[in-house]
């Protein structure tokens, strides 16, 4: 009688850990959630670090050497075309000087021998003692000697102080704006030599100027996306020092030819911004450029987290449930993708239920034992 006892509680436990057990494989099984497809909008975009800088950006050089004198003007002002900015102090070559002084000195003796020959001219003619054309060619050589010097003169103070007497406002001495805008930048002090430009030397820079108000994005794109980009595309501009602000930009320019960067190949890009009322964008502004390469609207979707690749043959999948408990691989042929959604182009349906991978269902607690 105690034997059967013993039997039959021993038998009663071992049906009780085959049922435990039974219900723990059973939750093992169907151990993930699942979620459908989805129909959703799927736009692809790179984006291209640059900056932002003027369109055009003067800069304003001297047409004489020589020293700062007086600077008028600070970076910021804004400045209308002929605006004076600077004006040179000419520092002149002592050997031209002399060389010049002394030319003039040659001239003046010229002019004087040839009012001499005129004034005697002049009388014997009027006598008619000589004929007109020799009276003329007196008045001739007199009204040179008297250009030559006055032309000796001017160079003389060209030399001396950088313009000729009367020259005024068009003095080479003074710098002055060659275009409207703002100053941006004026490189140079009071005292500083500066060196005129010329075909052999660009000349020091006293000033750039630029029209603050047309502004362009500059910036490179990887050689794997530059053929996906199209002239006269839409951009969204964001810089980094203005919170909360995109400037719509239009792509103007794709350089034909590229530069190597560390190690990958990259082609600078243009894009002209339209700036908005109350912003202003100082040259230089750090940014980025949000560049759409491809766009697609309502298409059957997933997100990239529920699917897989095939070791062997790299091929994309998914699992769906297809009955209780039971999951099924199936090949998926994927469309476009902006890193979190992809496109669908056939394997499944939207009504698929698809496994969450490293997602559990969450426990029933009627099923714990």
């Amino acid at each position: 009688m105690k034997k059967t006892i013993v039997f039959s509680i021993i038998a009663i436990a071992l049906i009780a850990v085959l049922i435990w057990f039974g219900k723990m494989n059973s939750k093992s099984v169907n151990a993930f959630e699942t979620e459908t497809a989805f129909k959703t909008n799927i736009i692809k975009k790179t984006v291209a670090t640059g900056k932002v800088t003027p369109l055009e950006e003067v800069e304003i050089k001297p047409q004489i050497s020589g020293i700062i004198d007086k600077i008028y003007l600070e970076e910021g002002a804004i400045v209308k075309k002929g605006d004076l900015i600077a004006s040179v102090r000419v520092v002149p070559n002592e050997q031209s000087l002399i060389n010049a002084k002394g030319q003039v000195s040659n001239l003046e003796l010229s002019l004087k021998n040839a009012k001499v020959v005129y004034d005697r001219k002049s009388k014997l003619y009027a006598k008619g003692v000589i004929a007109s054309q020799e009276f003329e060619n007196a008045e001739l050589a007199y009204s040179q000697a008297k250009q030559n010097l006055k032309n000796a003169q001017n160079n003389y103070q060209i030399i001396l102080k950088g313009s000729a007497g009367g020259a005024g406002s068009t003095a080479n001495t003074n710098i002055r704006a060659t275009t409207s805008g703002m100053i941006l930048e004026i490189p140079v002090e009071e005292g500083d030599q500066v060196i005129q430009s010329n075909n052999f030397n660009a000349g020091t820079t006293i000033a750039s100027v630029a029209d603050m108000t047309k502004m362009i994005f500059e910036g490179k794109v990887d050689e794997a996306e530059v053929g996906k980009i199209e002239l006269n595309t839409d951009l969204e501009i964001v810089i980094g020092a203005i919170d909360d602000a995109k400037f719509p930009a239009k792509l103007n320019f794709i350089a034909p030819k590229g530069t190597e960067e560390s190690g990958t190949v990259q082609f600078t890009i243009k894009a002209d911004v339209a700036l908005e009322d109350g912003y202003f964008l100082r040259a230089g502004y750090s940014a980025n450029a949000e560049i759409i390469l491809e766009q697609k609207y309502s298409v059957l979707s997933i997100r990239e987290a529920v699917m897989q690749f095939d070791k062997k043959t790299e091929e994309p999948y998914v699992e769906v449930l297809i009955g209780e408990q039971e999951f099924e691989k199936r090949i998926i042929e994927l469309g476009i993708s902006d890193g979190e959604n992809v496109e669908i182009i056939s394997g499944i349906t939207i009504d698929d239920k698809l496994k969450i991978w490293n997602k559990k269902a969450e426990k029933n607690d009627e099923d714990d034992f």
